[in-house]
């Protein structure tokens, strides 16, 4: 199993915030990730890059997408451990909602085609947050070499 042990282990906590998300909904959801869906993010991250790279309005979400990428690199290579499925899954499934053209609102709609897919992320880092900071200084501390 590429992602070892923690798929089958559930970890959801939005924080004190009310994110009006039905939490057996978002498990059920999470549950049907598989590390497939792993693989075809991991082989669409050009696409989903060029997706944002088209506004400077949008380089917060492209450099979040990149920051969630670098993360699902580093636990497929076994560098990046200790991180619950759950952050695995949602990176996933928000990766693959912006990657999908034909979404809530088609992205081929002028100045609205991206909204649910900045919306989709931005929930998804909501949840995750903490996950992506721990990663982060993970990161830093790993290219100083400490």
């Amino acid at each position: 199993m590429l992602f070892g042990k923690n798929k089958n282990k559930f970890y959801f906590n939005p924080g004190n915030r009310d994110t009006g998300v039905d939490e057996n909904y978002v498990q059920e959801e999470v549950s049907k990730i598989d590390e497939d869906d792993v693989e075809v993010v991991l082989k669409n991250e050009e696409n989903i890059d060029k997706k944002f790279s088209g506004s400077n309005g949008l380089s917060k979400y492209m450099e979040l997408g990149r920051i969630m990428m670098s993360m699902l690199k580093d636990v497929k290579k076994g560098e990046y451990k200790n991180i619950p499925w759950f952050t695995i899954a949602t990176i996933v499934l928000a990766l693959l909602y912006v990657l999908n053209p034909m979404d809530i609102i088609p992205d081929f709609i002028p100045g609205i085609g991206y909204i649910d897919d900045i919306a989709v992320l931005s929930i998804g880092v909501g949840w995750i947050e903490s996950d992506l900071h721990r990663y982060l200084d993970w990161r830093l501390e790993h290219e100083k070499g400490i």
